[in-house]
């Protein structure tokens, strides 16, 4: 399904016939044939949307994102970011693109270095923003409340490994916050987690989104997540995105085989 359902604003984010291959490097013996992880996938996200990638396990979805966060570069094609070329971007423009644009990690325990500290972790992307250090302690404490975390500023000595994986989750998506970015990456954010704290983690991630009109792309394999958050879904499957369209619409009239077959396999205890 080559033809994607246009965003109705401006697009913010834009990749237009984007690969990625990774591998294809002569060893001792024989050449290696590449890994085409991303096949010519074209997608836009409008201002103020978000919008659900939704595939199994190596369909690429998590190379579409860290593309988008210039994390990881494309073999070819084209990707924007409010309309600039994100492959141009340098020195200060790079800087700003930083700032604009945040990932929520999959899994929070490796999301945080275990040496630092709750501070010095909070502390390190207004670093590299050059944030005044005077305005740290407001920052951090403003990002600490706005992802629900209780302990607050009084847990800033502690460490990872001394806080559950919920309250790790809501330091990640702190830290992610912490500058205001307009666009946010979720890989998974709560598959990691125990039954038990993802409605919270869910809720909060609702709640963002609403308070900030945060434009974001939600990666999962969990047709309830995305249902739940998304206002559109995009189905990827062996490096192509084969269905787009409101997610609603999406779950309750799938056009594409793929997408059939994801749906069918949900337990229908999970309401879809």
């Amino acid at each position: 399904m080559d033809q994607l359902v246009a965003s109705p604003a401006h697009p913010l984010v834009e990749m237009t016939s984007v690969t990625k291959s990774f591998g294809g490097k002569r060893g001792l013996r024989a050449r290696r044939p590449a890994i085409v992880a991303v096949d010519g996938v074209s997608l836009t996200i409008a201002q103020g949307e978000t919008v659900g990638l939704l595939g199994q396990s190596g369909s690429g979805k998590t190379t579409v994102g860290r593309m988008l966060l210039k994390l990881t570069a494309p073999t070819g094609g084209d990707i924007r970011f409010d309309g600039e070329p994100m492959a141009d971007l340098a020195g200060a423009a790079l800087q700003c693109f930083r700032r604009r644009a945040q990932m929520i990690f999959q899994n929070p325990f490796e999301a945080l270095n275990p040496r630092f500290t709750l501070y010095r972790a909070l502390a390190e992307p207004l670093l590299v923003a050059g944030v005044d250090r005077s305005q740290y302690a407001g920052h951090i404490e403003n990002a600490l409340e706005l992802a629900g975390f209780r302990a607050g500023m009084d847990a800033l000595d502690r460490f990872p490994h001394e806080l559950s994986g919920g309250q790790l989750q809501r330091c990640v998506i702190a830290r992610a916050m912490i500058l205001s970015p307009d666009f946010i990456v979720a890989d998974e954010p709560v598959s990691m987690l125990d039954v038990s704290v993802r409605a919270g983690i869910l809720n909060l991630l609702r709640d963002l989104g609403q308070r900030r009109s945060l434009t974001a792309l939600y990666i999962s394999h969990d047709i309830t997540l995305v249902r739940y958050l998304c206002q559109r879904t995009l189905v990827m499957h062996h490096g192509r995105i084969v269905e787009d369209g409101p997610t609603e619409r999406i779950i309750a009239d799938p056009q594409h085989a793929y997408t059939r077959e994801l749906i069918a396999a949900v337990p229908r205890r999970c309401g879809v």
